[in-house]
């Protein structure tokens, strides 16, 4: 079992490109303050490191 990990979104999506407000739609964030409980699979890990100033993320202990 892969390790799981929490993404909060911190900032806005408001004046950010197309491609970033696709991925934050994609890894579950539509609103400020919104957090998701995800796998830390390689696509997953690739989508938050294109948007890791608009987002805050935290290791779950499992």
């Amino acid at each position: 079992m892969m390790k799981k990990i929490k993404i909060t979104q911190v900032k806005s999506v408001i004046d950010r490109s197309e491609r970033q407000k696709k991925t934050m739609v994609a890894l579950g964030l539509r609103k400020m303050n919104a957090t998701v409980e995800v796998e830390a699979t390689p696509q997953i890990l690739g989508m938050v490191e294109k948007v890791n100033h608009l987002v805050k993320v935290e290791d779950l202990a499992n």
